[in-house]
């Protein structure tokens, strides 16, 4: 075996080739390096930017082929112009209506796709969670159809969920047509989700938290990047389109005193007990509807029959009804219009997404949310005129915090109402308003409107996103020092004797092997020596794997995936100067004690300092004291 420095020899007039590691290393199984991005995130990044530019086009289509169902539905021409329900004038055919468009999405989702029923983004999630981000191809053509009949026919839904799933659809469908990981199949589904909530709304920054928040469910350069690509190719579309302003319309606003800071918080906590309470109704109606003794079929045109006795009563409620967020955060509604609005709006909504029909959520929680802010606000107004509230900065918050309750993505909620209404003012309220929403929905809720259906079906969705604690920790901290060795040359009897004689050391399971230099050669298990009949046979010959070793200034993560890739219990570990100079062992149980300190983090109560001023002594490693109760 050739050593670090042993010489090479050179010929005459050849040139001499200085010593280098290679010899050593080269029959070395080592971590494999990563970084933070490659050529791969060029590639999926250049990927997510083709998806945008679909997206876009979906997009566009969707809101088309809208705008002709609403003309054909509500006023029997055809054309493409936009056009809101609420105008109609077919008097108590708006009964009907609803129904027939319910009617379709039921027979498109029982003989074309069950997955189109929904608001999009938890069938998304479950995709990205459960089937490796794989969208059925047809999902391309059939949700955004669907949602656009049932919009059309007046369902109270935005278009915004169903951009959302086409364009994850889209994105999921390219990355199954080519050769690529499930983690770019995955980046690519959210890039295209990003895309269409961006051309939609104009809210790149918002799209790509909403991504990170419930679809990525991670953090790292090399899934944000395609996926803020992707965002900003579809809003430079946008605006190419022609769509230059903001999504909803808002006059400006004046900064917050403290006072009403304080009253647009207290707001967002209230507005934190209605996304539970409508969650909760949500899903309360969507029981009922599993215990009728019926096809799930029918039940998209039975939960219409609320749609259209709503609307008849409340025309203002049927459509998408972006016009209605305008004028709620305009101030231009009255205190019982508003009232009406929501109550009715919820009514309609809640009845029909617990159906089973295809819509999405966040225009109604925007209109509903927006509309309990408002309310409040000119209640506060009011009575408490000295909090110098405003009703259109409370409508805001309120728009923004039921998202916020509902959906837990928090940051998302606060920057796209900023990016849809583009006013810096109320990036104060929002923040304080939906993390109070936040607050208080977690405290009372435990899954979100998005997850729990998914939880219902045994599924666990992941709530946070920390760092992971063994890319924190390096090997040399938690291996097992100095290791225990055996001679390559040693008999497996004289070894056998070692392990029974119950000796420091000896009850390890696993065991470097050097050689008479002191080099390593490889690992044997314990279970190997005791078992080896031959008891003549040196220990060399019980190697059975290549010799896989573990950078003492390697973190735990990279070990970690170095025992999987290598199918191996424990590493030898080593420096990178000597990879032959076996310093420690590395095991799982050592990986799994590198947790203890990320537990007594989390878990210990203590006095960081003490009343004179001085830090407290400190503890022995293991020490568990004054711990919380989970």
């Amino acid at each position: 075996m050739s050593s670090v420095n042993a010489p090479h020899s050179t010929s005459a007039g050849s040139i001499p080739v200085a010593p280098s590691m290679s010899p050593t290393l080269e029959d070395l199984r080592v971590p494999a390096p990563k970084a933070a991005v490659d050529r791969r995130v060029v590639l999926v990044s250049g990927l997510a930017m083709a998806v945008a530019g679909a997206a876009f086009l979906a997009a566009e289509l969707l809101t088309t082929l809208i705008a002709v169902i609403t003309n054909l539905a509500f006023f029997g021409r055809l054309s493409s112009a936009p056009a809101s329900p609420a105008e109609h004038h077919i008097g108590a055919l708006v009964l009907v209506v609803p129904i027939a468009g319910a009617l379709v999405v039921g027979v498109m989702a029982r003989y074309g796709s069950q997955a189109i029923r929904g608001h999009g983004i938890p069938e998304a999630m479950e995709q990205v969670l459960f089937n490796q981000s794989r969208i059925p191809p047809r999902m391309t053509l059939l949700k955004p159809l669907s949602s656009a009949i049932a919009i059309g026919t007046g369902g109270p839904f935005g278009a915004e969920g169903p951009i959302i799933a086409t364009g994850g659809a889209l994105g999921s469908l390219l990355g199954q047509l080519l050769r690529i990981t499930a983690d770019e199949r995955k980046t690519l589904l959210a890039a295209g989700a990003a895309a269409g909530m961006s051309a939609t709304f104009g809210s790149p920054v918002a799209a790509v938290l909403l991504a990170i928040e419930l679809l990525l469910f991670e953090y790292r350069p090399r899934s944000v990047i395609p996926v803020a690509l992707a965002a900003a190719t579809a809003t430079a579309a946008r605006l190419a389109a022609g769509h230059t302003g903001p999504a909803f319309e808002m006059p400006a606003v004046a900064p917050s005193t403290g006072p009403a800071l304080a009253f647009y918080i207290a707001l967002g906590a209230v507005l934190g007990v209605a996304a539970m309470g409508a969650t909760r109704a949500i899903y309360a109606i969507e029981e009922a509807f599993e215990r009728l003794p019926l096809h799930w079929m029918w039940w998209p045109a039975i939960g219409a029959v609320a749609i259209g006795v709503v609307g008849y009563f409340a025309p203002r409620t049927l459509g998408v009804g972006y016009d209605n967020i305008d004028d709620i955060l305009s101030g231009r509604l009255a205190l019982a219009a508003l009232v009406a609005l929501s109550l009715m709006k919820f009514i309609s909504w809640s009845i029909a997404l617990g159906s089973g029909t295809s819509g999405g959520t966040l225009a109604p929680l925007f209109t509903i949310g927006g509309g309990l802010g408002a309310i409040l606000g000119l209640g506060a107004s009011e009575l408490f005129p000295w909090l110098n509230a405003d009703a259109r900065v409370a409508a805001l918050v309120g728009m923004a915090a039921i998202f916020a309750g509902a959906s837990r993505a928090l940051l998302a909620s606060v920057v796209f109402a900023f990016e849809t209404t583009r006013q810096p003012m109320g990036l104060l309220p929002l923040l304080g308003g939906c993390s109070a929403a936040f607050l208080v929905s977690s405290l009372l809720m435990r899954h979100s409107i998005m997850t729990e259906k998914l939880a219902r079906r045994g599924a666990r969705v992941m709530a946070e996103y920390a760092a992971d604690h063994l890319a924190q920790v390096t090997v040399r901290e938690a291996a097992s020092r100095p290791a225990v060795t055996l001679s390559a040359d040693d008999t497996v009897a004289a070894a056998r004797a070692f392990l029974l004689s119950q000796a420091e050391g000896a009850r390890h399971q696993g065991f470097p092997v050097v050689d008479s230099a002191g080099e390593l050669v490889g690992v044997v298990a314990a279970r190997d020596v005791l078992t080896q009949q031959a008891g003549e046979l040196s220990i060399r010959h019980l190697i059975r794997q290549p010799l896989a070793v573990a950078f003492e200034d390697s973190s735990l993560r990279e070990a970690a995936d170095h025992m999987v890739t290598e199918g191996v219990g424990r590493l030898p570990v080593v420096s990178r100067d000597a990879p032959r100079k076996v310093l420690g062992m590395l095991t799982r149980s050592d990986l799994l004690d590198a947790h203890r300190s990320r537990l007594e983090a989390g878990q210990r109560l203590e006095q960081a300092l003490t009343r004179r001023g001085g830090a407290p002594p400190p503890r022995r490693r293991g020490a568990v004291e004054g711990e919380l109760s989970s």
